[in-house]
């Protein structure tokens, strides 16, 4: 925006603005038809929320690659400058990617401990120990 006078910047922020608000009320109309606020019964009918859920992720990187590349003036700078800006947030998105698998993996892992531990051991159905090793473990004699 350096070659441009102040009347036509002032238009372009604008222009980014507006387009700007307009996505951002795309969203929040996928967002309400995804709860089933706009059509009713929509939340029911499972596979409909892949699709928005992709519309929705779509429309919020398009909103970023916007705001990174026109406001933070990426657009007007070398290739090198804004490839050390986008890897980072890349490597970011991966991370963020890879801590909800994780959560989601200690989350199933956790539901397992709880099942164990609500199981309640009936009385005669376990055997007296006899020590601390199995008794179907093969145990040389000592001849000493």
């Amino acid at each position: 925006m350096g070659h441009l006078n102040y009347d036509d910047a002032k238009k372009a922020v604008f222009r980014g603005l507006w387009l700007l608000a307009a996505v951002t009320l795309v969203e929040v109309f996928f967002s309400l038809l995804g709860k089933g606020h706009v059509i009713g019964g929509v939340k029911e009918i499972g596979w409909v929320a892949y699709p928005i859920g992709l519309i929705l992720i779509g429309l919020s990187l398009y909103k970023a690659y916007f705001i990174i590349y026109e406001f933070m003036h990426m657009r007007y700078e070398a290739k090198s400058l804004a490839m050390t800006v986008l890897l980072p947030t890349i490597l970011l998105v991966w991370a963020i990617i890879a801590f909800f698998q994780e959560g989601d993996a200690w989350k199933g892992r956790r539901e397992q401990i709880k099942e164990k531990n609500e199981e309640s051991a009936e009385p005669g159905t376990t055997t007296p120990q006899e020590g601390f090793i199995p008794t179907d473990v093969y145990v040389p004699e000592w001849k000493g």
